[in-house]
């Protein structure tokens, strides 16, 4: 299997599992994006996973925006980041990047 290959299973594993999460919420809490951010800094652990996946996103946005005519158009991933996260996001980026270069 190629590295790009990888990239491609690493997204599509990065949308479903994270969604799956999303849904088992939704089902049981209704959507309440209040109770989900307060889920998200529910204990030490959550707050310090959310805090990481934060700081990774601001600096995977950073690294898109500085790649200009290097990089794919930043604004599709940074959709995926928001709305899924960044465990799609990141793969989906680098297996389109591999494309391109």
């Amino acid at each position: 299997m190629n590295l790009r290959s990888i990239y491609l299973v690493g997204a599509i594993l990065g949308a479903v599992i994270p969604v799956a999460f999303f849904v088992s919420f939704i089902m049981a809490e209704g959507f309440d994006l209040i109770a989900f951010v307060q889920g998200l800094f529910v204990n030490g652990a959550a707050g310090g996973f959310t805090a990481d996946l934060l700081i990774s996103s601001f600096v995977f946005w950073i690294y898109m925006f500085s790649k200009k005519q290097n990089g794919p158009k930043p604004w599709a991933f940074i959709g995926l980041n928001l709305c899924i996260g960044l465990s799609c996001a990141l793969p989906a980026y680098l297996w389109v990047a591999s494309k391109e270069s």
